[in-house]
């Protein structure tokens, strides 16, 4: 339930279309007269507007006190709306179409050529982002590979020197840096771009207009700072900012140009408005999933189930359209790289982990240990959310002091990375090569399942070939097949215990950072341990228990099923596996569903984003308009004196205004509809003024074209400060009648 107080007026219109029949309507205007107009000090609203922009939240990453960030106001007309509110500052999208007299009058003027053009541009929007997501997502993933490769090998490089405090120092040296970067990009530029970012797509897509969240300062921030902070060796992946950088593209697509700058076309004008970019931004972040993951499927279901509020087929054919052009572009550009043009350490093709080569057979014990294994990984994973909701209330007492607080952080968590990732591996012994492998070991390149570290010629440390990698080298590793004793089971429970505590410290800092690559690493380490505690009773392979372990643990976390299972089938490319994995994700979704919600869901709550969930709450059967409607009610006549209007608008924060007719323009008082601020703004900017007391006739639908009134993208509309009325104007009457949304 929500404060309609800052909402849009389509929400408050489909509140007041509950009350229909003239019963309801006359106690509401029997309401309005007991109470008058809304006369309060403009002063006082102005300091509580104030207070509340104070509160809302800085978008860097996760929660930043032990309630939600953003300051609540009473809702003084019904006690029975506080149970459960959601009360925010942070207003709503038109998701609605206006459709008043002026709409319906330019859609009935629409010529075929017009109707072709905007199916026409609809479909070429989808390709552009999927060409440009995908483009970065390939960019990303190639400059990662090659910084991180980099370091690596200049580490590998000074300790076959045996320089080991050099070798520390370079590789804690450079991870610092490029986390200090990263961290500096998000304090100073853009901290919406810090964390995943999927919340505030989840919430943008349910309705709610986060500040800076798609703007084109994020945008450049959560790519930049995607790569640095994956380079810099922390246990966060790079697929959670793609799909906010996926939305971040649509955003910027669909704004309909910019005034600003001159870049406004006639032909863009359809977009200029929420629905169609909601639309468009529901397409990026499919393709985000789909450049990260490289699963086009995957990304169009993961759309479907965790991002968007709204769908229909029509969106479904975009969605699945933007991700197979993602697809075709990385995959044209990984056979280009396979030449070796775009670095040394450039991969070709789209299965990140293939694990088709090895054969599935299950037997019922088998079955029991997968079960098992369900059980557990998603009790760890409701673990995981809960230590992840207490660190990032824990980071919000660091965060709120500045900016150098912020950085400050990062740059620790950087070198007690650094510290884990290089100190580890001395506790490791150094374990004879085996005999039946074609790769090379020991492993001194950047990547490689058998790392020499301090080993001599024949050996191998198995601790430092999980912590001297990449993330996704680290899971290449564990998801590696018929190599059952490749790691000990004191390095794959001293490896899950640090990426476990690690993955939860660092989620939450000042960067951007993915969720999936943690979770994947800490499950499939889990699951590796599982299969060779379980080697005397199972016959599965102990890389397919380490598939296994990690669908338990994003089931466990993330609470989903479909979109996960096709993602991790489409990683893998082994369907045999899909039997086990859909019960494995069933599983441990059931069991982590008893403790706790999932992960982004938690966060959302934590920003204090009013999300409106699919189920209404019990207690909110028996609500009708008036509870939950902020008081004392403020309406406007159809035709209305110009001072009133502004008098209004400077003392209220509403966005939308119920419209009455009064006699004599009606037989009786009647709700007509729901006039929008930001119309009244453009009517009262372009002065749409009578001095005879009369309904406006066609004449005001020719002064004005619809477009007139459609939302500015990352420029500003109108504001009351752009408005120009004399004070003789004050008094004459202004008709909204045409431009009033009928219930």
């Amino acid at each position: 339930m929500y404060d309609y107080d800052n909402f849009s007026g389509d929400v408050l219109c489909c509140a007041l279309c509950v009350q229909r029949d003239m019963r309801e309507r006359k106690m509401d205007l029997d309401n309005r007269a007991t109470h008058g107009l809304h006369t309060v000090k403009e002063e006082d609203v102005e300091g509580d507007i104030e207070n509340d922009a104070k509160g809302i939240l800085n978008s860097d990453n996760g929660a930043h006190s032990t309630e939600p960030l953003l300051v609540k106001r009473r809702n003084t007309t019904s006690q029975i709306a506080i149970v459960g509110a959601n009360i925010s500052p942070i207003e709503s999208l038109d998701y609605e179409i206006a459709e008043n007299e002026l709409f319906k009058q330019d859609r009935r003027s629409r010529k075929k050529v017009q109707i072709f053009q905007y199916i026409l541009l609809k479909w070429t929007f989808a390709l552009l982002i999927g060409l440009f997501t995908g483009l970065v997502g390939f960019f990303n993933n190639i400059a990662v590979e090659n910084i991180s490769g980099f370091k690596l090998l200049l580490t590998n490089k000074l300790m076959r020197k045996q320089q080991y405090y050099e070798a520390f120092a370079a590789f804690a040296g450079c991870n610092m840096v490029l986390a200090a970067a990263a961290a500096a990009l998000c304090s100073f530029i853009a901290p919406a771009a810090a964390g995943s970012g999927i919340p505030e797509v989840k919430a943008y897509l349910n309705g709610i207009d986060g500040h800076s969240v798609l703007a084109p300062g994020t945008l450049f921030v959560k790519i930049l700072g995607s790569i640095l902070g994956v380079s810099a060796g922390f246990v966060v992946g790079k697929e959670g900012p793609m799909v906010h950088t996926g939305a971040c593209i649509a955003s910027l697509l669909g704004q309909g140009g910019s005034r600003k700058y001159h870049l406004t076309w006639t032909w863009l004008r359809y977009f200029k408005n929420d629905l169609q970019r909601r639309d468009l931004i529901t397409c990026g972040a499919a393709a985000g999933v789909a450049a990260a993951f490289r699963a086009p499927v995957g990304g169009v279901l993961f759309a479907l189930e965790e991002a968007a509020s709204w769908w229909r087929s029509a969106l479904l054919w975009r969605a699945f359209f933007t991700t197979a052009v993602v697809a075709i572009v990385l995959r044209a550009f990984m056979e280009f790289c396979g030449t070796g043009k775009c670095g040394i350490f450039g991969k070709g093709g789209l299965v990140m982990y293939d694990v088709s080569s090895e054969k599935v057979q299950y037997s019922g014990p088998d079955v029991l240990a997968v079960i098992l294994l369900g059980i557990i990984g998603g009790i760890f994973g409701s673990l995981y959310n809960y230590l992840v909701d207490k660190v990032l209330r824990t980071y919000s007492i660091i965060n709120e002091k500045g900016a150098a607080f912020k950085i400050s952080l990062v740059i620790a968590i950087a070198l007690l990375t650094s510290c884990c990732s290089y100190g580890l591996p001395w506790f490791g012994r150094c374990i004879p090569c085996p005999t039946h492998i074609t790769v090379s070991c020991p492993n001194t390149d950047e990547s490689g399942n058998y790392k020499s570290f301090q080993c001599p010629p024949g050996y191998y440390n198995d601790i430092a070939s999980l912590f001297l990698s990449t993330n996704d080298d680290a899971i290449r590793n564990l998801f590696s097949a018929s190599t059952k004793k490749e790691f000990r089971i004191s390095t794959l429970f001293l490896f899950f215990s640090a990426v476990y505590c690690l993955g939860i410290v660092t989620y939450g800092i000042a960067i951007p950072s993915g969720l999936f690559i943690p979770v994947i690493l800490a499950g499939a380490c889990y699951g590796r341990l599982v299969g060779r505690l379980f080697r005397s009773i199972s016959n599965l392979d102990t890389g397919l228990f380490a598939l296994l372990g990690a669908a338990s643990f994003l089931g466990g976390t993330m609470r989903m099923t479909v979109s996960l299972c096709v993602i991790l089938l489409e990683l893998t490319n082994d369907l045999l596996l899909l039997p086990l994995v859909m019960l494995v994700l069933l599983i441990s979704k059931t069991v982590a569903d008893n403790f706790n919600k999932g992960v982004y869901d938690q966060i959302v709550k934590l920003k204090g984003l009013p999300y409106m969930e699919a189920h209404a709450e019990p207690h909110m059967r028996h609500l009708v308009a008036r509870d939950v409607v902020s008081g004392p009610l403020v309406t406007f006549l159809g035709i209305e004196k110009v001072g009133n209007i502004l008098h209004s608008l400077r003392t209220t924060g509403h966005n939308g205004f119920p419209v009455i007719d009064e006699p004599p323009f009606s037989d009786a008082p009647e709700l007509c509809g729901l006039v929008l601020r930001s119309h009244l703004l453009v009517l009262l900017k372009g002065k749409n003024f009578s001095r005879e007391r009369i309904p406006a006739g066609q004449e005001i639908l020719r002064r004005f074209a619809v477009f007139d009134f459609a939302k500015a993208g990352s420029g500003k509309g109108v504001k009351l400060e752009d408005l120009d009325i004399e004070e003789e104007e004050m008094e004459i009457d202004m008709c909204s009648r045409s431009f009033t949304m009928q219930p």
